[in-house]
This record gives C-alpha cells, sequence and structure tokens, in this order.
C-alpha cells in the first residue's frame, strides 16, 4: 500500500459502524487492526470495545467520524429526493410515451397511492411550516 495509513478504520454497518485501530509498526511490518469501539450514528452511542477504556484522542476522532457521517448521510437523503423528483418526471413521460394499457393497469393504483400520501404529507407539513412563520 502506498502513503500513511490511518490510524483508525471505520468499518460501516447498517446503523454505523465498528472502529479498529490500525497498526503497522510490528516485527511483521503487516497492518493489523484491532477493533475498539462500535459506534451508533442514529443516537450517538459509542461503546469501547472489550475492556480497555477509549483513549481522550480515540474519542475525539470517533466523535468526528461520527459528526461527518451524519452529515454524509444527510446529504445522501437529500440527494435521494432530489432524485425521485427526477423519477416522478421520467415516469410521466414514460406514462404518457410508452405505457402499455396492461403497464398502467399494473402501477396506476399503487403509484396513485403513493403520490397521494405524498401530498398530503407535503400540504400538511407546509401548512405547519407557514403558521410558525405567522406566531
Amino acid at each position: 500500500m502506498a502513503g500513511e495509513l490511518p490510524e483508525f478504520y471505520f468499518r460501516i454497518r447498517e446503523n454505523g459502524a465498528a472502529v479498529f485501530r490500525v497498526d503497522t509498526e510490528n516485527r511483521q511490518r503487516r497492518i493489523e487492526m484491532d477493533q475498539i469501539a462500535v459506534v451508533n450514528v442514529r443516537n450517538g452511542e459509542i461503546k469501547p470495545h472489550g475492556d480497555r477504556p477509549l483513549s481522550d484522542p480515540e474519542k475525539a476522532a470517533i466523535t468526528q467520524w461520527l459528526s461527518d457521517r451524519r452529515s454524509l448521510l444527510a446529504q445522501r437523503d437529500i440527494d435521494d429526493i432530489h432524485r425521485a423528483v427526477d423519477y416522478l418526471n421520467i415516469t410521466t413521460q414514460w406514462v404518457q410515451s410508452k405505457a402499455t394499457d396492461e403497464n398502467l393497469d399494473d402501477i396506476t393504483d399503487t403509484l396513485l397511492l403513493a403520490m397521494h400520501d405524498l401530498r398530503t404529507v407535503l400540504v400538511r407539513k407546509k401548512a405547519d411550516r407557514i403558521l410558525k412563520g405567522r406566531g
């Protein structure tokens, strides 16, 4: 491997990550990774792995990773929503130009219910924001 390895490696899991300390300072010069903690992105919980408590620099590195990860996930969420708008537009074009009667029979009710649900939530949220702005 070229370049400097990071001091910590974060193995992404469904709700966070397993945190490893990366070590190359051994006789064989092999990369060793010792798990030091588990992080939960949703609730911010950091659990040390094993009996050893985390040092202040380890806690700081994990806290920084947690902040960066939450920011990345939030950015991905909004990107997904922008993609959903694109998909709705592409779907509209498909319905108008390419969909067969069988295609439409297959998706119309499900799509209409999903769109109705989305519209209902969007209208309610917008009304809440307008009311807060007046209060």
